[in-house]
């Protein structure tokens, strides 16, 4: 039987669900990152003021995006969890998008939306086409927003379902 820790160093729990770890609380404006050589999480930048995270935003552990970072998950949930706790979800969609970095390098930089399992408030959201318009814009305009005042461009080049989701995770986690 594996050890209890071992399941929080897996994407996916041993009932298949995603493991999002929460690095950023909902409504917090500072950025936090999980550093794994020193096995903590730094404060990584403080968000303009009037800026807060919409939502609780993570990583799923034993992943590489195109970025070189751990998969970026924005998770749907009744109430914010604290930084560190491991949440199991059910993948809903991607937003995906590209990043131009200070430099001018371009850099895919999806985003993975997720419900919570267990969440009340979202629980009949299965994919992104159960969310809103209005929600859709909501989120990429806080991540355009986010990465302008650190001098960098956001661009969401299009949102898919939980099939492209999935694809985007199992990608990472081979890479």
């Amino acid at each position: 039987m594996p050890s209890k820790d071992h399941w929080t160093r897996r994407a996916f729990s041993k009932d298949g669900f995603l493991n999002v770890m929460i690095e950023t609380s909902r409504g917090r404006r500072n950025k936090m990152k999980y550093e794994p050589k020193k096995k903590c999480f730094v404060l990584h930048k403080v968000l303009p003021a009037g800026s807060t995270f919409p939502y609780d935003f993570g990583f799923v552990p034993n992943t590489e995006a195109e970025d070189g970072d751990p998969v970026d998950v924005l998770v749907l949930l009744d109430e914010s969890v604290s930084q560190g706790t491991l949440v199991p979800t059910r993948p809903i969609g991607v937003i995906r998008a590209e990043q131009e970095e200070r430099d001018g390098r371009v850099v895919r930089n999806d985003r993975i939306l997720a419900v919570a399992v267990g969440a009340h408030d979202y629980r009949d959201v299965k994919t992104i086409a159960d969310v809103s318009d209005h929600f859709l814009k909501e989120v990429e305009h806080f991540f355009v927003s986010y990465h302008e005042a650190e001098g960098s461009a956001f661009r969401c080049k299009g949102v898919e379902g939980p099939a492209a989701a999935l694809e985007l995770i199992r990608s990472a986690i081979r890479r």
